[in-house]
């Protein structure tokens, strides 16, 4: 850990706060197993309008959350503190909750399981340093280069420069201890597009770890195209098309159908898929993992929220479940182990669910995949993926807007339709799985999906 690294957050660092947890954790009463969580975070955002600084907020946090379990009963307590009074009161406050939870056979905390942690190093000291005024003027640039580029794109609706830096130690009495810190800062905007009375709305956004490699070109161009490539939209007619998913827009789609890979869905029986392991349940194109070990990306991590070694995990080979995502509790429910997949906060209890989604892409690029479409839907937007998409039966019907795709040419802009299907039709029917890889600003890495024989309700 670097000097600068050690200073940070009021001169406090991962040591500081592993050894908060060590204390907390000397307090264990007999018979009681005890995790303690303690992390703190800064952020700053930058907000601006027609050339003028609008807000410039910086905001820390900390907070800690602590479980106790006895007898199979489970207490949990979160507090927005760090001192030790207050520490010492969250804990009784977990122990008194003990008391009002039913009894588990299978709540517990997390063994470890000797799979060796890949480190990764999500620090970034250039982010902690970068002062204030520069922040500022990214933003304001970035504006400026909006501004700059289409005459029916005068303003944007906002533009915004974010960063943000933390740390997290989780302990407990089962043995384990988990440190991890990560920085990051990125550049948002959202143009709007006007013609006549229309107006649209785009948007771009661009995120690492050194604010000197934000690409502010790229971000204004991308987000203007966005804005103004819909002018003119309008309502398509009802029909049975092909679909084209950009990178984005895919890994949405299979960003909920992971979710429903989560073994809490399985034993809740909220999911499509509980009974299907080892079964053919999508197109043999599509391989999905949920590898949180990948350094290239944004979103990469050492540890799960129990403070177990992350690592990869399959979920769909060449259309294929393989299987489903894992804490220690729906571990030692189903008779498995963990797949180092809990999710959490300082306030939540662990969870289990995706970290870090990868496709393995195709060959050909976007372009060679518009021009292999005769008739067909490039969708630009989904409205409502989630209130939109039914996790226990898998119906599939969102808002959407898009240009249409004629003899493998983009042609007209639409809007105000429905896409519907079913996610398992929709996951069965794709034809072709882009070579267009590409890491997305949060984390997870996709490529584009053509899809047939996709509802379109307009007019």
């Amino acid at each position: 850990m670097t000097d600068q690294s050690m200073s940070t957050m009021n001169g406090e660092g991962l040591a500081a706060l592993t050894h908060l947890a060590q204390r907390l954790l000397a307090d264990a009463l007999p018979g009681e197993q005890l995790e303690v969580v303690l992390g703190r975070s800064t952020s700053t955002t930058v907000r601006v309008y027609d050339g003028q600084v609008e807000s410039l907020t910086s905001a820390g946090t900390r907070g800690a959350g602590i479980r106790v379990v006895r007898a199979g009963r489970q207490g949990f307590a979160h507090c927005g503190s760090l001192e030790l009074d207050v520490l010492a009161e969250t804990l009784a406050e977990a122990r008194d909750n003990v008391d009002f939870g039913e009894p588990d056979e299978w709540n517990g905390l997390a063994e470890p399981d000797g799979v060796t942690p890949i480190h990764q190093d999500g620090w970034s000291d250039a982010v902690v340093a970068f002062p204030a005024e520069k922040k500022v003027q990214l933003a304001l640039d970035l504006e400026a280069r909006v501004r700059a580029i289409d005459p029916r794109v005068s303003s944007a609706r906002t533009t915004i420069f974010g960063d943000g830096w933390g740390e997290t130690v989780l302990a407990s009495t089962a043995g384990i201890l988990a440190a991890d810190r990560g920085a990051s800062c990125s550049v948002s905007t959202q143009p709007l597009a006007r013609s006549g009375e229309e107006t649209q709305i785009g948007w771009g956004v661009d995120a690492t770890r050194d604010p000197e490699e934000l690409d502010l070109e790229k971000v204004a161009a991308e987000a203007v195209e966005r804005a103004v490539r819909l002018l003119g939209a309008v309502k398509p007619k009802s029909a049975r098309t092909t679909i084209l998913l950009e990178p984005r827009l895919a890994l949405s789609l299979l960003g909920i159908v992971a979710g429903m890979l989560s073994a809490e869905s399985v034993i809740k029986g909220r999911t499509p898929f509980a009974d299907r392991l080892g079964e053919q349940v999508a197109s043999p194109l599509i391989t999905l993992v949920d590898d949180p070990t990948r350094s290239e990306s944004l979103a990469a991590e050492t540890f799960d929220g129990e403070g177990l070694a992350c690592r990869s995990n399959p979920l769909l080979s060449e259309g294929v479940l393989q299987g489903f995502l894992h804490n220690s509790y729906t571990a030692r429910r189903t008779g498995t182990h963990s797949t180092g997949s809990a999710v959490r906060g300082t306030r939540t209890l662990p969870g289990a669910g995706p970290q870090l989604l990868v496709m393995s892409p195709g060959t050909r690029s976007f372009s060679d995949l518009v021009a292999s479409i005769d008739e067909g839907l490039l969708v630009t937007n989904f409205a409502g993926m989630h209130s939109g998409v039914n996790p226990v039966s898998g119906d599939f019907s969102v808002g959407a807007d898009g240009i249409m795709i004629r003899n493998g040419v983009l042609c007209e802009p639409v809007r105000e339709m429905t896409v519907a299907s079913t996610l398992q039709r929709l996951l069965h029917d794709v034809r072709e799985v882009g070579g267009d890889f590409e890491w997305l600003t949060g984390g997870s890495g996709g490529c584009s999906l053509v899809i047939d024989d996709v509802a379109i309700s307009g007019s």
